[in-house]
């Protein structure tokens, strides 16, 4: 499937907004000059705050690419900003006509600014199965030659899938635009400014995203998903920010598991939670039978095409934190591209070192091959995990209410700790990101239709504590190790468990003793929530916890859907 320009797309020209009319502008404009993937990589090493390490690109993605065989893996090193900036998100359509004129002057004024410099752009497909891409136009500076580069190796010039994309059957989304200007100029308090002004400007409508006044490559590289998230939820997709695997058991050694067949599993977190260390383990800890064998599709951004049946793939590439990758960490091998690393001389050698030396949030982009074998499509997945680091929570738990599921999913959380020199109150007090997007640019209703569907067409789930499980308090904790929860993905993956009520939580699940205690000796005792210490304190904490969950739904869009709101929100109740 392909996405249609704008001349395609609109049978109405004036139904296209003055941004996407703005962008179209600036992007035809014979001033920029388009660069293929090799062309601004050689831009990109004269780039100011670019260093060439001594680090080699890895060689098959080299190759695959054209670009020099002697290639080495650049590191674009920014200033005070290192991450993404929420703060200077600006959501076109969901401002009253006076801001949108504003927002219109403004972003005409930028382009104007812009046109001062030389410029580039350059074209990708979003999408690696020929059943979904959309084509994406990133126009930029020279002197964003390296985020441009790294947008090339992130997704897939279009040059080399042309050929398939063209033949695809059109979808009804346009095309996508991406426009950056670092160098961007604005005295305005409407804005976001940290030591300079930063805007990202979001039409999710018209497909069109623009950084200004930010120079993260994070920003153009969610931006640009964000955009083909989006535009899979308005064809009838689920949209996920998860990672997802698929495990053959057909080929296990042991012929019991054959009757398994081919099962995925998928898993959504926020940072810090453990979807990249569920995705990407190579056998759950050696607790996968000997024989199976598994793909990934990807640790971070997929979308499950409802009417297929299928998951399908947005990106060729991974981008990780490399925090916990030393120098001879054999992941360096894949890399592609670095931001914000410490460089270091060894034997000669400028090598990049991660551990977030420099600063924090130190990335990389690598090549999906060290995941193993991967794919661009994989089965309907059997089970999907939200993972959450809360307290209150057994280590596993299972939602046989489909609205109980959704309803997790929906308000998933995540906790303030001390370290962020916040009050003690609000120590207490949950943040919520629902299905783990930070990127979602509609109604919550939407996703919470979306996962809806995927549970009426037979998929389980499952929450996943990743924290540890109170045992005197909420700091007196019973941890919950990897290798734990490793070890009931299995289970879960191969039908070892059987199933008994939590009473706490009518349509939650938790594992029968008879069943963990075969596989986890001593899990049912540990983690029995019968007996927890404290347990007047436990018993408020969960109410209050849920309660929380409660109050997020209700103060959500989901009022506009309110038989489905009353549906979610009543699956909270803790007895």
């Amino acid at each position: 499937m392909a996405s249609k320009h704008s001349a395609e797309y609109y049978s109405n020209l004036k139904d296209m907004s003055p941004i996407r009319a703005i962008a179209e502008t600036l992007m035809n404009n014979h001033m920029v000059r388009t660069v293929n993937i090799s062309e601004a990589y050689e831009l990109a090493k004269k780039q100011a705050g670019v260093g060439m390490t001594d680090l080699p690109i890895y060689p098959e993605f080299a190759k695959l690419h054209n670009l020099p065989a002697d290639a080495k893996v650049l590191n674009d090193c920014h200033g005070n900003i290192i991450g993404r900036t929420a703060k200077a998100r600006r959501f076109y359509h969901h401002l009253n006509s006076s801001q949108k004129n504003k927002l219109e002057g403004d972003f005409r004024e930028a382009v104007w600014q812009m046109q001062q410099y030389p410029l580039i752009k350059a074209e990708a497909i979003l999408g690696m199965d020929k059943d979904l891409m959309l084509k994406a136009t990133f126009i930029t500076t020279e002197s964003d030659a390296a985020n441009l580069y790294n947008w090339l190796l992130n997704f897939t010039p279009f040059d080399q899938l042309k050929e398939q994309y063209n033949a695809s059957p059109k979808l009804p989304i346009q095309d996508i635009i991406l426009i950056a200007f670092n160098e961007w100029t604005c005295d305005d308090t409407f804005y976001n400014n940290v030591g300079a002004p930063q805007l990202a400007l979001v039409d999710e409508k018209h497909n069109v995203i623009v950084n200004l006044g930010m120079r993260y490559f994070g920003e153009r590289k969610k931006g640009t998903l964000t955009l083909a998230w989006t535009s899979g939820i308005r064809i009838g997709m689920a949209a996920c920010h998860g990672g997802i695997k698929e495990i053959d058991f057909g080929t296990c050694e042991d012929a019991k598991y054959h009757k398994l067949g081919v099962r995925s599993i998928a898993f959504y977190g926020l940072s810090g939670t453990g979807k990249s260390s569920h995705t990407n383990n190579a056998d759950n800890a050696g607790t996968l039978p000997r024989g199976f064998s598994k793909v990934v599709l990807h640790d971070d951004a997929f979308q499950i095409d409802l009417e297929n049946k299928i998951c399908r793939a947005w990106e060729p590439t991974l981008f990780d934190k490399t925090d916990s990758r030393p120098i001879d960490h054999p992941d360096w091998k894949y890399a592609l591209a670095l931001m914000n690393h410490a460089t270091l001389e060894i034997d000669g050698k400028r090598i990049p070192v991660g551990q977030d030396l420099r600063n924090s949030n130190g990335r990389a982009l690598l090549d999906r091959g060290l995941l193993g074998e991967y794919v661009n499509h994989c089965a309907f997945p059997k089970a999907l995990v939200w993972l959450m680091k809360d307290s209150v929570l057994p280590p596993v738990i299972k939602c046989t209410d489909k609205h109980l599921a959704i309803a997790m999913g929906a308000a998933l959380m995540t906790q303030r700790n001390r370290a962020e020199n916040v009050k003690e109150e609000e120590l207490n007090k949950l943040v919520f990101e629902p299905f783990a997007n930070p990127f979602r640019v509609y109604e919550l209703y939407r996703d919470v239709d979306a996962f809806l569907a995927v549970a009426d067409n037979g998929a389980d789930f499952y929450c996943f504590n990743s924290r540890g499980y109170w045992k005197e308090s909420d700091d007196i904790l019973e941890a919950i190790p990897l290798k734990t929860s490793l070890t009931l993905q299995t289970a879960l993956l191969t039908d070892q468990l059987t199933w008994e009520p939590w009473s706490a939580l009518p349509g939650a699940m938790i594992p029968t003793r008879e069943s963990i205690e075969a596989i986890l000796p001593g899990f049912y005792d540990k983690y029995n929530p019968e007996t927890r210490g404290n347990k007047d304190n436990y018993i408020t904490m969960l109410k209050d916890r849920f309660q929380q969950r409660k109050d997020f739904l209700m103060s959500s869009d989901l009022k506009e859907k309110p038989e489905t709101q009353t549906k979610l929100v009543e699956s909270l109740n803790i007895k």
